[in-house]
């Protein structure tokens, strides 16, 4: 169902890396009323502001990428707030929907609430098969649950919400402080930081083995948009590249693309996270849509946005 161009979309976390991809493939692609607030503008863990800004706001479309978000060091050091805070954002727009009659809603998970072990590339009928990852289980936790919403408000109220889950991000307005981001992002902090200070070797994290896979978040947009459209089942849909490589070769990919000159060292002291997180987005490809941005590429794009936020030096 093609959304009309004056539809009114909101757009929940449009500051975010993901949030602000978003707004811009919907102002690309022609949408030209977009609602987004700030959280200075409107608390999500608050549900009596959600439920004024609802009524007030009445969005017939809502995409939900708030939340509180964080790499291993973060999701391990802050359980209780990563599965508190994400129940409570995710309650309260799901909820403030259905109340308000929106007509359609997307809800953004992660491909960590795959089980730890499940089998590879990851298909949609593995969620809660197995334990999950235990250094992000509390974000995980919470995903599942807004997944599991949605369902539950398609069942018993007839709501047209839908659920996607995308693969490792990255990209323009990313996070890149070494305490709380993810590899990509923090590896591109690191070979920077190392090259304008001539040291070497960048230590990183554990033993390199792991395979991830990565999405440039405009190509995220592009799909969402796209699944907006074209997509309207209980089940959720996987988003991905279709390949994967391991975080030694992301790491020489990093290195190449920032333009560092020395080593590269391993610390298997430290944690590796999943073996392995590739997604099977055969369901997505089926339906027509495939990513257009190749890894060197977005690394390359990604390192730009880096040094237009952070400067040169």
């Amino acid at each position: 169902m093609k959304m009309a161009h004056d539809a009114r979309i909101y757009v929940a976390g449009h500051l975010g890396m993901v949030g602000s991809a978003l707004w811009r493939e919907l102002q690309r692609q022609g949408y030209s009323r977009l609602i987004g607030r700030g959280i200075d503008e409107l608390d999500l863990l608050d549900a009596a502001a959600v439920r004024r800004f609802y009524a007030e706001e009445k969005p017939e479309y809502v995409l939900v990428a708030a939340a509180k978000v964080g790499g291993i060091v973060a999701n391990d050091s802050f359980p209780a707030q990563f599965l508190y805070e994400n129940l409570q954002i995710q309650n309260h727009l799901i909820h403030g929907a259905y109340t308000a009659g929106v007509r359609k809603l997307l809800f953004l998970g992660s491909s960590c609430i795959y089980p730890k072990h499940a089998p590879q590339p990851l298909r949609e009928e593995s969620l809660l098969t197995g334990p999950l990852e235990p250094t992000n289980q509390w974000y995980a936790i919470a995903k599942i649950a807004g997944i599991k919403m949605c369902q539950a408000y398609r069942r018993q109220y007839g709501c047209d919400f839908i659920a996607v889950m995308p693969t490792n991000l990255y990209g323009p307005n990313d996070n890149y402080d070494l305490r709380t981001s993810h590899v990509l992002p923090a590896l591109i902090r690191k070979f920077h930081e190392a090259k304008v200070a001539g040291t070497s070797p960048v230590v990183c994290w554990g033993t390199g083995n792991p395979r991830r896979e990565f999405l440039y978040v405009e190509d995220l947009a592009r799909a969402c948009v796209f699944l907006l459209e074209h997509y309207s089942d209980e089940q959720f849909i996987n988003i991905g590249s279709g390949s994967d490589l391991t975080i030694r070769e992301l790491a020489e990919r990093v290195k190449q693309a920032v333009g560092y000159a020395g080593d590269i060292a391993w610390d298997p002291s430290l944690p590796d996270g999943t073996p392995r997180k590739w997604m099977d987005s055969s369901r997505l490809f089926a339906l027509g849509w495939r990513p257009q941005v190749d890894l060197d590429a977005g690394i390359q794009l990604a390192y730009q946005d880096f040094l237009k936020r952070f400067g040169a030096a």
